[in-house]
């Protein structure tokens, strides 16, 4: 399958580029109190650490919105301000956040909105349109009886048609449900219309686990039409199980990589090695890399090679003993409580041969959002695959009068 992704206006909040042709960046949101910067700071290394490009706040007072700038002095990545109903707030957080975001389905009367725009504009940072099912406007609702896909493109469109009479368009646009069959048109059917770059999300998705399955059939079948320049996995879990699910997501689409992943036994009766904690612990210790690396673990001494051959590293282990093989071919035989340790090590030592490489101008790496070579990122190219194509019949929305 190859992935073309839609082209869209560019826009930047603080260093991160969205939009056009820069990489499509993964975000989160801080579930701590703002108003308690030391924890929230907390919560932003952690995310950092895990690699989350922009991180949003929400702010739902003054004392929140007070809190702002000592968050802002602590990241070293863009702070975004998630803001509803009091615009006011908004006002606030223009003058420290490198973006706002705003819901049109509550900010309240047009000149609350026109205020934004204007101390956005003072200070040259884009604003986040975010239309939410749960607060479509009244006569959109009265209109569609429900919060139709096609109620939450209008008023996405609606939104961005008045900002576009202001002379604003420095924004992106979102526009989430909770079921993913209604996300999945609602952005569909905007981005056919507009061409101002997407933040996709699936929201209020869940747990771990389901939050992380809806986020990536919603998602992953966005961005293989195309679409889609920025995301957030929204789950009710750690936020930095956010960060690692969005990163997998692209993963899958060989979109962007970063760091390890890992090739893994679906384990069988064959298995003689503990290959699901092996997995794990091979995840936790190996998070700090950041160099694309494929790394096997597989329980099957006989099938291992042949089932890891496209892995970069990797190790089979049963009857007492393991094996260390690269791209397929055995390296040596490593005693079977060494053989985690030997891993390890070998992929550590594996990923700084490959920085090197990068940094002496040999091995290809994605722009950073700087448009500067980016350690840890690759962007893969497929060739065309000229059957998969998805014809779907597109509703024609109201246009800007």
């Amino acid at each position: 399958m190859h992935i073309t992704r839609k082209k869209t206006r560019q826009i930047q909040a603080g260093s991160v580029k969205i939009g056009g042709d820069a990489p499509i960046s993964v975000q989160s949101m801080c579930s701590t109190d703002t108003r308690d910067v030391n924890a929230t700071v907390a919560q932003i290394r952690q995310l950092e650490e895990a690699g989350c490009e922009i991180i949003r706040v929400a702010v739902p007072d003054e004392a929140a919105a007070a809190a702002l700038p000592q968050i802002k002095a602590a990241m070293t990545v863009p702070l975004i301000a998630d803001i509803h109903f009091d615009h006011r707030l908004a006002l606030k957080a223009a003058e420290v956040v490198d973006c706002v975001r705003i819901n049109p389905g509550n900010i309240g009367a047009w000149w609350k909105v026109q205020e934004v725009i204007k101390a956005v504009n003072e200070r040259g940072i884009p604003l986040r349109v975010g239309v939410n099912g749960g607060s479509l406007e009244r006569p959109l609702l009265d209109k569609y009886g429900w919060p139709s896909p096609e109620a939450l493109s209008e008023s996405a469109l609606n939104a961005v048609h008045a900002l576009e009479d202001e002379g604003f368009t420095n924004m992106k646009v979102s526009l989430k449900a909770s079921d993913v069959h209604h996300a999945i048109d609602a952005y569909y059917l905007f981005s056919t219309q507009s061409n101002y770059p997407l933040h996709i999300g699936i929201t209020e998705a869940g747990t771990a686990m389901t939050g992380a399955v809806k986020s990536a059939i919603g998602l992953g079948w966005l961005l293989s039409q195309g679409i889609g320049d920025t995301l957030r996995v929204s789950l009710a879990a750690d936020p930095v199980e956010e960060v690692k699910v969005g990163f997998e997501i692209l993963k899958s689409l060989e979109l962007r990589h970063r760091g390890i992943n890992v090739i893994a036994c679906p384990t069988c009766g064959r298995v003689e090695i503990d290959v699901v904690r092996m997995a794990n612990e091979l995840e936790k210790k190996l998070g700090h890399i950041k160099t694309p690396l494929n790394v096997s673990v597989l329980g099957c001494v006989v099938n291992g090679i042949g089932e890891g051959k496209e892995a970069d590293i990797g190790i089979a282990g049963g009857e007492g003993k393991g094996i260390l093989f690269k791209k397929g071919k055995l390296m040596r035989k490593v005693p079977l409580e060494e053989l985690m340790d030997t891993l390890i090590h070998e992929v550590e030592l594996l990923a700084k041969e490959k920085e090197a490489e990068a940094a002496g101008g040999t091995h290809e790496t994605a722009a950073s959002s700087d448009g500067q070579a980016e350690p840890g990122w690759e962007l893969i190219g497929h060739a065309p695959d000229e059957h998969s194509t998805i014809v779907r019949d597109i509703p024609v929305l109201p246009t800007k009068r």
